[in-house]
Protein backbone atom coordinates (compact mmCIF):
# COMPACT_ATOMS: atom_id res chain seq x y z
CA UNK A 1 0.00 0.00 0.00
CA UNK A 2 1.46 3.09 -1.08
CA UNK A 3 1.99 6.02 1.88
CA UNK A 4 1.60 9.53 0.17
CA UNK A 5 3.69 12.18 1.94
CA UNK A 6 4.32 14.61 -0.56
CA UNK A 7 1.62 17.09 0.63
CA UNK A 8 -0.99 17.96 2.37
CA UNK A 9 -2.77 18.57 -0.96
CA UNK A 10 -3.14 14.60 -1.94
CA UNK A 11 -6.11 14.12 0.80
CA UNK A 12 -9.19 12.54 -0.10
CA UNK A 13 -12.62 13.60 0.83
CA UNK A 14 -13.83 11.65 3.79
CA UNK A 15 -17.15 9.69 3.81
CA UNK A 16 -19.28 12.26 5.58
CA UNK A 17 -17.34 15.17 3.63
CA UNK A 18 -18.62 13.78 0.44
CA UNK A 19 -22.47 13.61 1.99
CA UNK A 20 -22.26 17.08 3.40
CA UNK A 21 -21.30 18.36 -0.33
CA UNK A 22 -24.28 15.72 -2.08
CA UNK A 23 -26.54 17.36 0.47
CA UNK A 24 -24.92 20.96 -0.43
CA UNK A 25 -27.77 23.80 -1.10
CA UNK A 26 -26.85 25.85 -3.75
CA UNK A 27 -27.48 29.07 -6.14
CA UNK A 28 -25.32 30.54 -8.27
CA UNK A 29 -22.19 32.25 -6.81
CA UNK A 30 -21.48 34.50 -9.47
CA UNK A 31 -24.91 35.94 -8.62
CA UNK A 32 -24.09 35.76 -5.36
CA UNK A 33 -27.11 33.37 -3.97
CA UNK A 34 -25.11 30.15 -3.30
CA UNK A 35 -26.16 29.56 0.60
CA UNK A 36 -23.23 27.49 0.76
CA UNK A 37 -20.74 29.66 -0.12
CA UNK A 38 -22.39 32.20 1.97
CA UNK A 39 -22.34 30.42 4.98
CA UNK A 40 -18.59 29.50 4.18
CA UNK A 41 -17.64 33.09 3.39
CA UNK A 42 -18.79 33.87 7.00
CA UNK A 43 -17.75 31.26 8.71
CA UNK A 44 -14.25 31.88 7.91
CA UNK A 45 -14.09 35.29 7.99
CA UNK A 46 -15.52 35.31 11.60
CA UNK A 47 -12.90 32.71 12.46
CA UNK A 48 -10.57 35.07 11.33
CA UNK A 49 -12.03 38.05 12.71
CA UNK A 50 -12.66 39.85 9.55
CA UNK A 51 -15.46 41.59 8.25
CA UNK A 52 -15.88 39.50 4.86
CA UNK A 53 -14.48 36.60 2.50
CA UNK A 54 -14.30 35.61 -0.54
CA UNK A 55 -14.49 31.98 -1.85
CA UNK A 56 -11.69 31.47 -4.76
CA UNK A 57 -10.46 27.90 -6.40
CA UNK A 58 -7.18 28.14 -5.16
CA UNK A 59 -4.29 30.14 -2.92
CA UNK A 60 -2.97 31.20 -6.06
CA UNK A 61 -6.25 33.21 -7.49
CA UNK A 62 -6.33 34.45 -3.73
CA UNK A 63 -3.09 35.60 -3.34
CA UNK A 64 -3.18 37.22 -6.87
CA UNK A 65 -6.52 38.75 -6.51
CA UNK A 66 -5.36 40.11 -2.93
CA UNK A 67 -1.97 41.80 -4.09
CA UNK A 68 -4.06 43.64 -7.30
CA UNK A 69 -7.11 44.71 -4.94
CA UNK A 70 -3.52 45.85 -2.61
CA UNK A 71 -1.82 47.44 -5.29
CA UNK A 72 -2.14 49.30 -8.88
CA UNK A 73 0.15 49.21 -12.37
CA UNK A 74 3.32 50.08 -11.24
CA UNK A 75 3.13 49.81 -7.42
CA UNK A 76 5.25 47.16 -5.85
CA UNK A 77 5.26 44.70 -3.62
CA UNK A 78 7.91 43.37 -0.79
CA UNK A 79 7.91 39.82 -0.38
CA UNK A 80 10.68 36.91 0.94
CA UNK A 81 13.10 35.46 -1.61
CA UNK A 82 11.78 32.04 -1.07
CA UNK A 83 7.80 33.08 -0.29
CA UNK A 84 4.96 31.38 -1.92
CA UNK A 85 3.21 34.40 -3.42
CA UNK A 86 6.80 35.29 -5.02
CA UNK A 87 8.42 32.02 -6.56
CA UNK A 88 5.90 29.48 -7.15
CA UNK A 89 2.82 31.12 -8.24
CA UNK A 90 4.12 31.65 -11.50
CA UNK A 91 4.91 35.30 -11.70
CA UNK A 92 1.27 36.08 -11.78
CA UNK A 93 1.25 39.03 -9.82
CA UNK A 94 4.07 40.80 -12.57
CA UNK A 95 2.82 39.57 -15.80
CA UNK A 96 -0.97 39.91 -14.98
CA UNK A 97 -1.27 42.59 -12.37
CA UNK A 98 1.95 44.60 -13.32
CA UNK A 99 2.99 44.42 -9.77
CA UNK A 100 6.53 44.81 -9.26
CA UNK A 101 7.87 42.22 -6.30
CA UNK A 102 10.63 43.38 -4.28
CA UNK A 103 12.26 39.77 -3.18
CA UNK A 104 14.02 40.00 0.20
CA UNK A 105 16.20 37.67 1.65
CA UNK A 106 14.41 35.10 4.70
CA UNK A 107 15.90 34.07 7.94
CA UNK A 108 15.71 30.30 8.51
CA UNK A 109 12.44 30.64 10.79
CA UNK A 110 10.74 32.67 7.29
CA UNK A 111 10.89 36.09 8.71
CA UNK A 112 12.16 39.06 6.85
CA UNK A 113 15.04 40.98 8.38
CA UNK A 114 13.25 44.50 9.66
CA UNK A 115 16.08 46.27 8.15
CA UNK A 116 16.12 44.57 5.15
CA UNK A 117 11.82 46.08 5.37
CA UNK A 118 12.83 49.34 6.09
CA UNK A 119 15.62 49.93 3.44
CA UNK A 120 13.77 48.23 0.99
CA UNK A 121 10.55 50.18 1.25
CA UNK A 122 11.17 53.26 -1.58
CA UNK A 123 10.69 56.87 -1.24
CA UNK A 124 8.06 58.83 -3.21
CA UNK A 125 10.43 59.52 -6.51
CA UNK A 126 9.90 58.80 -10.21
CA UNK A 127 12.60 57.13 -10.43
CA UNK A 128 11.05 53.84 -8.29
CA UNK A 129 7.78 52.17 -8.18
CA UNK A 130 5.70 52.79 -5.47
CA UNK A 131 6.36 50.36 -2.19
CA UNK A 132 2.49 49.74 -1.14
CA UNK A 133 2.23 46.42 0.53
CA UNK A 134 4.25 43.80 2.61
CA UNK A 135 3.65 39.55 2.09
CA UNK A 136 4.51 37.50 4.63
CA UNK A 137 3.82 33.72 4.83
CA UNK A 138 2.50 31.74 7.88
CA UNK A 139 3.49 28.52 8.08
CA UNK A 140 6.53 29.28 5.88
CA UNK A 141 7.99 25.30 5.23
CA UNK A 142 6.09 24.17 8.12
CA UNK A 143 7.49 26.68 10.56
CA UNK A 144 5.25 29.09 12.75
CA UNK A 145 6.20 32.78 11.83
CA UNK A 146 7.17 34.15 15.41
CA UNK A 147 3.93 36.31 16.27
CA UNK A 148 6.12 38.69 18.08
CA UNK A 149 7.83 39.52 14.91
CA UNK A 150 4.93 39.78 12.91
CA UNK A 151 3.51 42.59 14.73
CA UNK A 152 7.09 44.44 14.66
CA UNK A 153 7.12 43.66 10.83
CA UNK A 154 3.39 44.88 10.11
CA UNK A 155 4.00 47.97 12.49
CA UNK A 156 6.53 48.96 10.38
CA UNK A 157 5.34 48.58 7.00
CA UNK A 158 2.10 50.38 8.22
CA UNK A 159 4.43 52.99 9.59
CA UNK A 160 5.48 53.53 6.25
CA UNK A 161 2.47 53.40 4.31
CA UNK A 162 1.91 49.57 3.19
CA UNK A 163 -0.62 47.70 3.82
CA UNK A 164 -0.07 43.93 5.01
CA UNK A 165 -1.20 40.46 3.25
CA UNK A 166 -0.71 37.37 4.87
CA UNK A 167 -0.14 34.08 3.00
CA UNK A 168 -2.03 32.02 5.56
CA UNK A 169 -1.82 28.93 3.10
CA UNK A 170 -1.67 26.52 6.20
CA UNK A 171 -3.10 29.34 8.74
CA UNK A 172 -4.59 26.52 10.98
CA UNK A 173 -1.58 24.21 11.77
CA UNK A 174 -0.06 27.50 12.85
CA UNK A 175 -2.81 27.98 14.90
CA UNK A 176 -2.73 24.54 16.53
CA UNK A 177 1.07 24.28 16.84
CA UNK A 178 1.02 28.14 18.63
CA UNK A 179 -1.89 27.71 20.56
CA UNK A 180 -3.15 31.06 19.41
CA UNK A 181 -6.10 31.30 18.00
CA UNK A 182 -6.58 31.84 13.99
CA UNK A 183 -7.70 35.41 14.51
CA UNK A 184 -4.92 36.28 16.49
CA UNK A 185 -2.55 35.15 14.24
CA UNK A 186 -4.67 37.54 11.62
CA UNK A 187 -5.01 40.13 13.42
CA UNK A 188 -2.05 42.36 12.31
CA UNK A 189 -3.00 41.87 8.65
CA UNK A 190 -5.25 43.90 6.02
CA UNK A 191 -5.63 40.60 4.24
CA UNK A 192 -5.27 37.13 4.55
CA UNK A 193 -5.36 33.97 2.43
CA UNK A 194 -6.35 30.56 3.47
CA UNK A 195 -6.42 27.04 1.93
CA UNK A 196 -8.96 24.28 2.62
CA UNK A 197 -7.35 21.91 0.35
CA UNK A 198 -3.99 21.36 2.41
CA UNK A 199 -4.33 20.27 5.48
CA UNK A 200 -8.27 20.68 6.07
CA UNK A 201 -8.52 17.88 3.76
CA UNK A 202 -11.36 19.71 0.98
CA UNK A 203 -10.74 19.00 -2.51
CA UNK A 204 -11.16 22.54 -3.89
CA UNK A 205 -10.40 26.14 -2.16
CA UNK A 206 -9.66 28.53 -0.92
CA UNK A 207 -10.64 32.12 0.83
CA UNK A 208 -9.24 35.81 0.87
CA UNK A 209 -10.59 37.35 3.98
CA UNK A 210 -10.72 41.32 4.48
CA UNK A 211 -12.63 44.19 5.16
CA UNK A 212 -16.02 44.34 3.50
CA UNK A 213 -14.73 47.28 0.71
CA UNK A 214 -11.75 45.41 0.42
CA UNK A 215 -13.60 41.85 -0.55
CA UNK A 216 -16.19 44.19 -2.87
CA UNK A 217 -12.96 45.22 -5.07
CA UNK A 218 -11.16 41.79 -4.54
CA UNK A 219 -14.38 40.01 -6.24
CA UNK A 220 -14.18 42.18 -9.82
CA UNK A 221 -10.68 40.98 -9.78
CA UNK A 222 -11.34 37.39 -8.53
CA UNK A 223 -14.05 37.70 -11.93
CA UNK A 224 -11.03 38.76 -13.86
CA UNK A 225 -8.83 35.85 -13.05
CA UNK A 226 -11.63 33.75 -14.50
CA UNK A 227 -12.60 32.33 -11.01
CA UNK A 228 -16.34 33.41 -10.80
CA UNK A 229 -17.98 30.15 -10.27
CA UNK A 230 -21.86 29.30 -10.46
CA UNK A 231 -23.02 26.25 -8.02
CA UNK A 232 -20.17 26.15 -6.15
CA UNK A 233 -22.09 25.38 -3.56
CA UNK A 234 -21.18 21.66 -3.90
CA UNK A 235 -17.07 22.38 -3.47
CA UNK A 236 -17.92 25.12 -0.79
CA UNK A 237 -19.74 22.22 1.32
CA UNK A 238 -16.54 20.39 1.69
CA UNK A 239 -14.37 23.39 2.54
CA UNK A 240 -17.13 24.18 5.50
CA UNK A 241 -16.90 20.67 6.56
CA UNK A 242 -13.52 21.15 6.94
CA UNK A 243 -13.71 24.51 9.18
CA UNK A 244 -15.88 22.49 11.59
CA UNK A 245 -14.75 19.08 11.90
CA UNK A 246 -10.85 19.18 10.48
CA UNK A 247 -9.37 21.91 12.28
CA UNK A 248 -8.07 20.59 15.48
CA UNK A 249 -7.20 17.05 14.20
CA UNK A 250 -4.04 19.14 13.00
CA UNK A 251 -2.25 18.05 15.73
CA UNK A 252 -2.38 14.60 14.94
CA UNK A 253 -0.54 15.78 11.58
CA UNK A 254 1.99 17.40 14.27
CA UNK A 255 2.45 14.69 16.08
CA UNK A 256 3.31 12.05 13.15
CA UNK A 257 5.56 14.46 11.52
CA UNK A 258 6.64 14.35 15.08
CA UNK A 259 6.66 10.74 14.51
CA UNK A 260 8.72 10.37 11.33
CA UNK A 261 11.59 12.92 12.33
CA UNK A 262 12.18 11.16 15.52
CA UNK A 263 12.25 8.14 13.52
CA UNK A 264 14.69 9.23 11.11
CA UNK A 265 16.68 10.32 13.76
CA UNK A 266 20.91 8.75 13.76
CA UNK A 267 21.30 7.71 10.63
CA UNK A 268 24.61 8.78 9.33
CA UNK A 269 25.01 11.89 7.19
CA UNK A 270 21.05 12.21 7.47
CA UNK A 271 20.23 15.90 9.06
CA UNK A 272 16.33 15.81 9.92
CA UNK A 273 15.08 19.30 10.84
CA UNK A 274 12.40 18.69 14.00
CA UNK A 275 8.48 19.81 12.66
CA UNK A 276 6.85 22.26 14.29
CA UNK A 277 3.79 21.26 12.58
CA UNK A 278 3.32 18.90 9.46
CA UNK A 279 6.25 18.91 7.54
CA UNK A 280 9.66 17.11 8.00
CA UNK A 281 12.66 18.29 5.92
CA UNK A 282 15.90 15.55 5.46
CA UNK A 283 19.32 16.72 3.82
CA UNK A 284 21.39 13.88 3.02
CA UNK A 285 24.52 14.01 0.94
CA UNK A 286 24.43 14.94 -2.87
CA UNK A 287 26.15 11.13 -4.21
CA UNK A 288 22.79 9.98 -1.80
CA UNK A 289 20.14 11.88 -2.79
CA UNK A 290 20.57 11.34 -6.75
CA UNK A 291 17.41 9.17 -7.60
CA UNK A 292 16.36 8.42 -4.25
CA UNK A 293 12.30 9.60 -4.57
CA UNK A 294 12.43 7.42 -7.42
CA UNK A 295 13.57 4.70 -5.38
CA UNK A 296 11.50 5.39 -2.45
CA UNK A 297 8.41 5.35 -4.52
CA UNK A 298 9.20 1.99 -5.81
CA UNK A 299 9.03 0.84 -2.58
CA UNK A 300 5.61 2.59 -2.03
CA UNK A 301 6.73 5.46 -0.18
CA UNK A 302 6.07 9.01 -2.00
CA UNK A 303 8.24 12.37 -0.96
CA UNK A 304 9.45 14.98 -3.19
CA UNK A 305 12.80 16.62 -3.42
CA UNK A 306 13.90 19.82 -5.02
CA UNK A 307 16.29 20.64 -2.33
CA UNK A 308 16.10 18.30 0.17
CA UNK A 309 13.79 15.89 0.97
CA UNK A 310 10.36 16.77 1.79
CA UNK A 311 7.96 14.66 3.68
CA UNK A 312 4.16 15.96 4.62
CA UNK A 313 1.78 14.40 6.75
CA UNK A 314 -1.90 14.24 6.77
CA UNK A 315 -5.01 13.57 6.95
CA UNK A 316 -4.83 10.25 5.06
CA UNK A 317 -1.85 9.12 6.99
CA UNK A 318 -1.54 7.55 10.37
CA UNK A 319 0.63 6.96 13.35
CA UNK A 320 0.54 2.82 11.70
CA UNK A 321 1.76 4.17 8.34
CA UNK A 322 4.24 6.46 9.97
CA UNK A 323 5.65 3.28 11.70
CA UNK A 324 5.42 1.15 8.24
CA UNK A 325 7.41 3.98 6.04
CA UNK A 326 10.12 4.04 8.61
CA UNK A 327 12.21 1.13 7.63
CA UNK A 328 11.92 1.90 4.48
CA UNK A 329 12.99 5.47 4.84
CA UNK A 330 15.86 3.95 6.82
CA UNK A 331 16.94 1.66 4.62
CA UNK A 332 16.88 3.35 1.39
CA UNK A 333 18.33 6.79 3.37
CA UNK A 334 21.61 4.93 5.18
CA UNK A 335 22.28 3.17 1.64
Amino acid sequence: MTIDLRSDTVTRPTAAMREAMARAEVGDDVFGDDPTVLRLQQRVAEMLGFEAALYVPSGTQSNLVALMTHCGRGDEYLVGQQAHCYRWEAGGAAVLGSIQPQPLPQQADGSIALADIAANIKPDDAHFARSRLLCLENTWGGRVLPQTYVQEATALARSKGLACHLDGARLFNAAVASGRSAAELAQPFDSVSVCFSKGLGAPVGSALCGSREFIQRAHRWRKMAGGGLRQAGIIAAGALHALEHHVDRLAEDHANARRLAEGLQGLPGVQVTPPQTNIVFVDLPAERAAGLVERLAERGVLCTGLYTLRFVTHLNVTADDIDRALPVLRELLSA
